[in-house]
């Protein structure tokens, strides 16, 4: 049942004319194309982020070791959930025992330097290979986590505790 205001389109040149001003399918923005960025050597290379701590970080197509600042990744990282934050990316995309890590780790403690090596790997898979981009993104693992210690203010015995209060 039609009212009066309704129209009816035949064709699709009618469609288009009736939308007006719609935008056309060249002005709408294209999505970025990620590419895979290798160097010589075949490894890909990112920069992880946590508190006070960084990670430079090498990937390439191995046997699944992990080397920290020149030591094994187990003996870098003594505590089981120090190595399961680690391995979160691989186990993620799916490719776990695929890849040879060689990173450099400096500030912070461990937990954030487990924090680093975990987002630094992440950026390096994505860089070696893109399809990887998605369940990383959606794993949360590409998102640098910008949470820092809070400064000490002068005046004051911490970042937010005050002095003792006295009545008298």
């Amino acid at each position: 049942m039609q009212t009066e205001n309704s129209t009816s389109v035949g064709s699709f040149d009618a469609l288009k004319a009736s939308l007006g001003n719609a935008p056309e399918a060249s002005s709408i923005a294209p999505r970025k194309i990620y590419v895979r960025e290798v160097d010589g050597l075949g490894r890909s290379y990112a920069t992880g982020k946590r508190k006070d701590s960084i990670a430079r970080v090498w990937i390439k197509p191995g046997r699944g070791n992990i080397t920290v600042n020149g030591r094994t990744f187990e003996s870098y990282f003594a505590r089981p959930v120090l190595r399961m934050i680690i391995n979160q990316p691989f186990f993620s995309s799916k490719t776990e025992g695929q890849y040879d890590v060689i990173c450099t780790v400096a500030g912070g403690g461990l937990s954030g330097q487990a924090g680093a090596l975990r987002h630094g790997i992440s950026q390096a898979l994505v860089r070696q290979a893109p399809d990887l981009r998605t369940p990383l993104k959606s794993g949360g693992f590409l998102t640098r986590d910008s949470r820092v210690v809070e400064r000490k203010k002068y005046g004051q015995h911490g970042a937010r505790r005050g002095c003792q209060f006295s009545k008298r």
